[in-house]
């Protein structure tokens, strides 16, 4: 049987707190679709450090952005509304030569250790290459 997931854990990678709103950005699990950069440029922008500005925008407006990022790089947890949630329908798309993206409340199960984790976007690897159990990290196209 699969342990549950723990109620609400932080979202992996590195914070950047800001007014009303945590982003995560977990840049192992990033595949550049640049959906944040051209979703809300004043807040995900490359050219500078931090990279990630979440002062620059509504706290709302971010959490929306968030959303659209296909390989659940990002994350945001919201001072004060509700948690991450995922789609309620679950989608599976297959990117031709590339990850299958996958949206929705989501449970992934390590196998080894048989915990669980909640996620709501994921790309998983297609090919079987990659370092990171199931996500990909890029290793069918290392340009990206």
């Amino acid at each position: 049987m699969t342990p549950p997931a723990s109620p609400n854990p932080a979202p992996a990678g590195k914070a950047y707190p800001a007014a009303g709103i945590t982003v995560f950005f977990d840049g192992s699990r990033c595949r550049h679709f640049a959906e944040c950069v051209r979703g809300l440029p004043a807040v995900f922008n490359v050219e500078v450090r931090p990279w990630i500005q979440a002062d620059n925008a509504d706290a709302d407006d971010v959490a929306e952005v968030i959303r659209r990022c296909p390989s659940g790089a990002l994350h945001y947890q919201l001072a004060d509304g509700p948690a991450e949630a995922g789609d309620p329908v679950t989608s599976v798309t297959r990117l031709p030569g590339g990850p299958v993206l996958l949206r929705g409340s989501l449970l992934l199960v390590d196998p080894a250790t048989g915990e669980s984790r909640p996620e709501t976007r994921m790309a998983l690897c297609s090919c079987g290459r990659t370092a990171l159990g199931a996500h990909c990290d890029g290793a069918c196209h290392p340009e990206h």
